[in-house]
């Protein structure tokens, strides 16, 4: 089925990326009646599986095939907003786009319309969206809320790499690195392919999101209807090492070299990293890390630049063989 986003020159000019706490909720949320999904999160899957939510509700308004309510998990309009920004905006929705957006989800559903909780949220989307939110708010507390550290810092990761390539090879050769599902095409066309829904939009000025995600992997997610600025949700890079600690990739003959923690600085550089970023990941204290980044620079392992307000570490080649090199030696 075609689903295509058609661009002008003010589109081209406004895209970003950003980072959602409350897409990556309301993709945990669907990651449960996923089982295809769960292979990807199984340590995940074994921290939550104590959580005591009745989700029903939820699952209700996200068919396999189909419209999924754009109100829950709208585009977050700042590149970086807290859950409680988000959370906020959702309760605000109007009622009237709530009905709208239930009625879709539950048609694409069958038999869900008829249901206890079909029927109910149909007749007051008023309550629907108070209780519909109340849930969110305690799935974000109990199944992402502790992880999001790890979470945030592969997801800032990924929107500092591919700003990057943005930058270095424009919109059309960044599309196809995000995923083979994306294909621009004549016209100033995107093209999402394999999804199970039509859908087309002039995106008339408004541009695009780009939005990586953990628990929508390894699909393409987009598809928001106005009055929703258009977003294109893809599989974040480096999901196969995001449940591992990353000291647990730091080779004991690299720690004796450099000292456990300045080694294991080096190799969590898989991809280019800040300070609070490694802070989080690590667990240790910013100015640890700081000190630990300055003196694996000055040893000539690690290069900087300036991306926005932060500065970027990556390996330089002599950081990457001696770690690998260690690597191989254990």
């Amino acid at each position: 089925m075609p689903f295509q986003l058609h661009f002008d020159e003010g589109d081209l000019l406004r895209c970003r990326f950003a980072v959602s706490p409350l897409w990556e909720t309301q993709e945990a949320v669907r990651t449960l009646a996923r089982p295809e999904r769960h292979a990807y999160h199984l340590p995940w899957l074994r921290r939550i599986r104590s959580a005591a939510i009745d989700l029903a509700p939820l699952h209700l308004l996200m068919p396999e095939h189909g419209h999924n309510p754009d109100f829950l998990a709208r585009p977050p309009s700042v590149p970086l907003p807290s859950f409680e920004e988000e959370i906020a905006a959702v309760r605000a929705t109007d009622p009237e786009l709530v009905r709208t957006d239930i009625a879709l989800a539950l048609a694409d559903t069958p038999g869900a319309a008829a249901t206890p909780w079909g029927r109910a949220m149909a007749a007051d989307p008023a309550r629907s969206l108070t209780m519909l939110a109340g849930l969110l708010e305690r799935a974000w507390h109990e199944l992402v809320e502790p992880d999001w550290p790890r979470l945030r810092t592969l997801l800032d990761a990924d929107v500092a790499y591919h700003s990057r390539r943005l930058a270095e090879n424009g919109l059309h050769g960044l599309l196809g690195e995000l995923s083979p599902q994306l294909a621009w095409t004549a016209g100033s066309t995107l093209t999402i392919r394999g999804t199970h829904v039509s859908h087309t939009r002039v995106l008339g000025g408004e541009g695009l999101v780009l939005m990586p995600s953990v628990f929508c992997w390894p699909r393409v997610v987009s598809g928001y209807r106005p009055p929703w600025q258009p977003a294109v949700i893809y599989p974040v890079r480096g999901i196969g090492g995001l449940w591992t600690r990353p000291t647990d990739r730091t080779p004991d003959a690299l720690a004796r070299l450099l000292g456990r923690a300045r080694a294991d600085v080096l190799c969590a550089l898989d991809e280019p990293a800040g300070t609070t970023t490694l802070a989080r990941l690590l667990g240790l204290a910013p100015s640890s890390v700081s000190a630990h980044l300055s003196a694996l620079r000055g040893a000539g392992l690690l290069t900087s630049r300036r991306y926005g307000h932060q500065v970027l570490y990556e390996r330089t080649p002599l950081g990457i063989a001696l770690s690998v090199s260690q690597s191989t030696t254990d």
